[in-house]
């Protein structure tokens, strides 16, 4: 297959979390480069680049991002009670940063290219007890998933990844199940890793 052509420049936000297709993400905007970004992003209809910071932080001196992120689109403004400004953003295709580069007042923009499409697979039965878990979890944790449609319980791709949300896993847990390209290889792991959270 030929390879994807990368986008034009795509402004990257590091955060010290991960963004997943469908997921949803909340964001304080204080910094003027990343009120910059909300600007450019409100303006041309464009996207924005979640990645996990490796190392360094959210604030200061740019971060060194992973290199597998997730496109995110802005959806909802707020004005918080604290005057700053809350941005709602929503996960879309994933992308693998090709190079990056800095402006002068530390925002990072990067050449990405389009990450591996999951082909669309419907949950095994031998992964039910997943189904079960994440409906117990979007109970108590995930309000914003307590509408989803029924069918999407029964897509290996979206369970996976509001699994990996909610659970409480590792950072560097986190960005693997973002990495992977297989929703069944995804549910495996996951579920291999359930024994951990089972109360003794």
């Amino acid at each position: 297959m030929a390879a994807q052509p990368p986008f034009a420049e795509v402004p990257l936000f590091p955060l010290g979390t991960v963004l997943y297709p469908g997921g949803q993400l909340q964001l304080r905007i204080f910094e003027p480069r990343y009120l910059d970004l909300v600007r450019e992003c409100t303006r041309t209809g464009s996207a924005f680049g979640v990645c996990l910071i490796l190392e360094g932080s959210e604030v200061g001196v740019p971060a060194r991002p992973a290199a597998i992120g997730t496109l995110a689109h802005i959806v909802d403004f707020t004005h918080r009670e604290d005057g700053l400004l809350g941005i709602v953003a929503e996960g879309g295709d994933r992308f693998r940063v090709l190079r990056t580069r800095a402006r002068s007042d530390g925002l990072l923009r990067g050449d990405v290219q389009q990450w591996p499409e999951e082909t669309p697979q419907e949950v095994p039965v031998e992964f039910a007890l997943l189904q079960t878990i994440l409906e117990r979890l979007i109970e108590t944790m995930g309000p914003q998933w307590r509408h989803a449609p029924k069918s999407s319980f029964d897509d290996a791709g979206w369970v996976g990844f509001r699994l990996a949300e909610l659970l409480p896993l590792a950072r560097d847990e986190q960005q693997q199940l973002l990495e992977m390209t297989d929703p069944l290889q995804r549910l495996t792991v996951l579920r291999d890793i359930l024994p951990r959270f089972q109360k003794a």
